[in-house]
């Protein structure tokens, strides 16, 4: 099993501590494992992604030009990632923010208000998680369960406080995704 995904988005949407924890989750799971990233230099606001490959054995590259997932946080990244993402993947989009549909019609589109819900939690900061929740319903590379239980060694002492919020996050996104997936499946008359 290998499992490669790009997260990408502005910088100070955590972008990057998203694919850190995807990647210490999978380590905590007994998986091989890589995290790239890459991002301007004005930190917040420019851009930035992340590659993380997750895989049962030894992993030749942290790059990936054709991944099986990806998670864009606005409007650029759309249009960077989506053509990229291979043929029966995941792409996960945060419609708060991207107001275009998904173009292709074979890979799995999950269109998911993450800013919107992340202030219904209480928090715009928890975009990110509502997100990876999302991603994780959809994919068999991790459980949210299995991201969750890595949570609080990798979120930093100081935001401890914010457990809770995170792990309510990222079940929300999971439920989002898979109510989509549910209406998807309904046929239509």
């Amino acid at each position: 099993m290998t499992f490669d995904v790009i997260i990408a988005g502005f910088g100070g949407q955590g972008v990057l501590f998203a694919g850190q924890l995807l990647a210490h989750a999978a380590l905590d799971a007994g998986l091989e494992t890589t995290w790239y990233p890459s991002y301007g230099p004005e930190m917040r606001g420019g851009t930035a992604n992340c590659t993380v490959v997750i895989s049962d054995e030894p992993i030749g590259s942290p790059v990936t030009e054709r991944p099986q997932a990806a998670i864009v946080m606005n409007l650029p990244s759309l249009v960077r990632y989506e053509p990229l993402v291979r043929p029966g993947g995941v792409l996960v989009v945060n419609t708060s923010l991207i107001d275009r549909a998904v173009e292709r019609d074979d890979i799995d589109a999950i269109a998911i208000p993450a800013d919107d819900v992340a202030a219904e939690l209480g928090n715009p900061k928890l975009t990110n998680m509502v997100l990876l929740g999302a991603l994780l319903a959809r994919t068999s590379a991790l459980t949210t369960a299995q991201v969750g239980a890595t949570l609080e060694r990798v979120l930093p002492a100081r935001h401890h406080h914010l457990l809770g919020a995170n792990h309510a996050a990222l079940a929300r996104g999971a439920e989002l995704a898979t109510e989509a997936a549910a209406r998807d499946a309904t046929p239509t008359a």
